[in-house]
């Protein structure tokens, strides 16, 4: 069976350079390509943070001004560990963004704030568990590494259908080939 993979989300913007500026600053982003074709009526900015793939994210400018929704539910980036979270909030914060909501998942602890046009972005890291989604709830990104995992645990294990991440992903893997 084939089985395509996500690999980009592209996003209607209204100011190109702002935008560049935001996601090449604050994400470190590379543009890997930028322009349109010839006679296209639209600007894009290819980028990237894995010299493997072209793209992962396209700006593509022409967003109505009076667009009433945003262009996307939301846009998550994943990092490594707790410690490279808050290096992302510091760099949200820095940019002088709001961090709207930190939440555990359970299965990851997430930051979620909008983008300089209001498009919902989050940042998060998996965490060892799995517990049945939806399910948030806040946790202080201040603690130290070993107190947010000590209480992300016990709540995931108050959860009915609390596993451990490598079970639920043999599970995924059964899942997926059938």
């Amino acid at each position: 069976m084939i089985k395509p993979q996500l690999t980009h989300v592209g996003i209607y913007v209204n100011d190109m350079a702002k935008m560049r500026r935001f996601y090449t600053e604050v994400f470190g982003l590379t543009v890997t390509d930028a322009g349109g074709p010839p006679g296209f009526h639209l600007d894009m900015a290819f980028m990237s943070a894995n010299p493997d793939e072209h793209h992962q994210m396209v700006l593509i400018g022409g967003r109505p001004d009076e667009a009433t929704a945003n262009v996307a539910q939301q846009i998550s980036f994943l990092v490594k560990s707790l410690d490279e979270l808050r290096a992302m909030r510091d760099r949200v914060v820095d940019a002088g963004l709001t961090v709207r909501r930190t939440i555990t998942h359970g299965n990851a602890w997430s930051i979620y704030f909008t983008d300089p046009e209001e498009n919902t972005i989050e940042v998060y890291v998996h965490t060892p568990w799995h517990i049945p989604q939806p399910m948030g709830e806040t946790f202080d990104l201040d603690q130290s590494n070993d107190e947010i995992m000590v209480q992300t645990e016990a709540l995931c294990r108050t959860k009915e259908g609390f596993t451990t991440g490598a079970a639920r992903q043999a599970t995924m893997r059964q899942m997926m080939a059938e």
